[in-house]
């Protein structure tokens, strides 16, 4: 896990810039020995802004980078010059990304789209010169504002994947065997649990020039929810699927068991995820002959399409992308 590129989770200080001061400047030449007030604002300071980069798939060049820091306004001058804003800092996140408040957890905003710009940290007002207080009565302000301070504050950045099905199982159940058949993804893939350690992307390409995108993530254990095993950590990457594909292998004592620990697992992490589309996969079912496939089929849960699939032979993979198909285009 250390030499892993695949960083969805950094905590930063970020800090916007202060406004320049006004100034407090009177107007004097040679020909002019008590000229009326001339000085100008100050400049903002420099935001701290978010955009989305569809390019980037990890926040790994933001892992080292903790301290964020916006330059500051400069100050107002003479003969109403305004000063100079403070130069923004721009950090180019990857779509799915979400900001958090480090201390409450409360959601600052998220990036959902690629150019999409938000500003995280807004910079400091720059202070008003002597120029905006001029009078009938007060025709000499010999005073102006000072600019506001910047915001420091520490804030989480948190990815979430965005992709159309996210693949979900316990430890080698074929989930990575299944990408990279269906995909041009090459996830790890060994005969030993927990061999995925981070999520893979794979992009499936359907009829007529379609295409779909398949999230697979760490095998679920039971206690996942509460910690044990990898999936815990990972489980916030589905959260922004569209549906679920279950995948239960053909060599378990009881599938609708295993389904059954998975989907509580999901719902303690987040109930909501009960509300997506869901479709069972049996894995490595190339094993199976025609009659013991029909006496396993009446032993799985009624509550959802299941198909049996070999990613190895082939078998049913079709089928599969069809059914995924009309339920990612189907109403809800």
């Amino acid at each position: 896990m250390a030499s892993s590129n695949f960083i969805d989770y950094v905590k930063i200080c970020s800090r916007s810039g202060h406004g320049g001061a006004g100034s407090s400047h009177l107007h004097r030449d040679k020909l002019t020995s008590k000229g009326g007030p001339d000085g100008g604002d100050g400049g903002r300071g420099g935001h701290i802004i978010l955009r989305g980069n569809a390019q980037l798939w990890t926040l790994l060049h933001l892992q080292y980078r903790k301290h964020i820091i916006a330059e500051n306004g400069h100050n107002g001058g003479p003969n109403h010059s305004f000063g100079a804003q403070g130069k923004d800092d721009v950090l180019e996140v990857p779509l799915g990304t979400i900001a958090r408040d480090s201390e409450t957890g409360e959601v600052k905003c998220e990036i959902t789209e690629d150019g999409q710009e938000i500003i995280l940290t807004p910079g400091g007002r720059g202070g008003l010169g002597n120029a905006h207080f001029k009078s009938p009565t007060n025709q000499t302000p010999r005073y102006s504002q000072p600019g506001e301070p910047g915001i420091e504050e520490w804030v989480i950045l948190e990815l979430k994947l965005l992709a159309d099905v996210g693949l979900v199982g316990f430890p080698n159940a074929g989930k990575s065997t299944l990408l990279s058949v269906v995909s041009a993804a090459k996830p790890k893939i060994a005969n030993y649990p927990f061999t995925t350690l981070e999520p893979n992307l794979g992009v499936v390409a359907y009829r007529d020039f379609k295409s779909f995108v398949i999230a697979d993530i760490p095998g679920i254990i039971e206690g996942a929810s509460e910690g044990k095993g990898l999936g815990l950590r990972f489980l916030r990457h589905i959260e922004r699927n569209s549906m679920l594909l279950f995948m239960v292998s053909c060599e378990s004592a009881d599938i609708a068991e295993e389904y059954r620990v998975l989907l509580n697992e999901l719902e303690k992490f987040n109930p909501e995820l009960l509300d997506k589309k869901r479709i069972l996969a049996v894995t490595k079912s190339d094993m199976l002959d025609e009659e013991l496939e029909e006496e396993m089929r009446k032993t799985l849960p009624s509550d959802l399409p299941a198909v049996f699939i070999s990613s190895i032979s082939g078998k049913n993979i079709m089928q599969l992308k069809d059914m995924i198909w009309e339920a990612l285009n189907s109403r809800p």
